[in-house]
């Protein structure tokens, strides 16, 4: 298959000590939530064939995050109804790769899987902890949606071993503080040598290491609570690009920055 890559990646997290350190959370600035890139109609053509293929491997919701999952569905239907490129009709939206896109309010979160590159999660408060309640996930990156719906953020983040019980602390004293009036958004990087978008993986199995390393793949995730249900919605915008694409500076700050597995002069 031939690889989904963006030309570039617009900003590299690990040049900025603001957004390499855990969390690494910044303001976003004005409206500036969900994306479209030069991947978008290669993205959302992947996007359609796994939500038409395997509905069960990128859609989960608990039936107490309905009301959640319509409020983000209203909330990005009239994102696109003010985004040049959409036509948001009675019925259905029109793509910017010319799509028709049925739409069915029953199904919010595969509806939206379908009309934006970013995966978005649900996540709602509950005895104090943030559980993730709902999400379409087309792209993971080495983590399935059926291990971690309904579980908080600790336990999604096994096994990551940075992410320990005082970051999980931090990261909910910020989620509490989140307003819908700003937003939110942090980075990551990792280097890959399969460029697929879709890598699920359980829990225990760990992504292979890079041998080749030719791609570094980069999520751009947002919070944004929604002021109704006051759930907050965690997008993730997946950049995926040729190391060698790299601007040089960046490739060079790679290895100081621990992206292990890659070398200098990878394609």
């Amino acid at each position: 298959m031939t690889p989904i890559l963006q030309a570039s990646l617009p900003f590299a997290p690990w040049m900025d000590p603001r957004t390499w350190r855990l969390p690494g959370i910044l303001p976003v600035e004005g409206e500036d939530w969900l994306r479209i890139d030069d991947a978008y109609a290669a993205q959302m053509a992947e996007r359609d064939r796994l939500i038409a293929e395997t509905p069960e491997l990128v859609e989960g919701m608990l039936e107490s995050a309905r009301p959640a999952a319509e409020e983000l569905y209203d909330v990005v239907l009239d994102w696109l109804a003010r985004t040049p490129g959409f036509t948001v009709a009675a019925g259905q939206v029109t793509r910017p790769d010319g799509v028709a896109v049925p739409l069915d309010r029953r199904r919010p979160l595969l509806t939206l899987g379908r009309l934006v590159q970013e995966d978005l999660c649900l996540l709602q408060a509950e005895g104090g902890e943030s559980l993730l309640t709902g999400a379409v996930l087309c792209f993971p990156a080495s983590w399935t949606l059926a291990e971690k719906l309904g579980r908080p953020m600790i336990r999604i983040h096994v096994p990551v071993e940075s992410y320990t019980e005082a970051v999980a602390r931090r990261v909910q004293r910020l989620f509490d503080a989140i307003r819908p009036e700003q937003m939110l958004w942090r980075a990551n990087a990792l280097v890959y040598d399969d460029p697929a978008l879709h890598q699920p993986r359980p829990e225990g199995v760990h992504r292979p290491a890079p041998r080749d390393g030719r791609y570094l793949r980069s999520e751009r995730q947002v919070l944004r609570r929604l002021p109704e249900t006051r759930a907050v919605v965690f997008s993730i915008h997946t950049y995926l690009v040729r190391i060698g694409d790299l601007a040089p500076e960046a490739r060079a700050g790679m290895a100081g920055a621990g992206l292990w597995g890659w070398e200098e002069g990878a394609q």
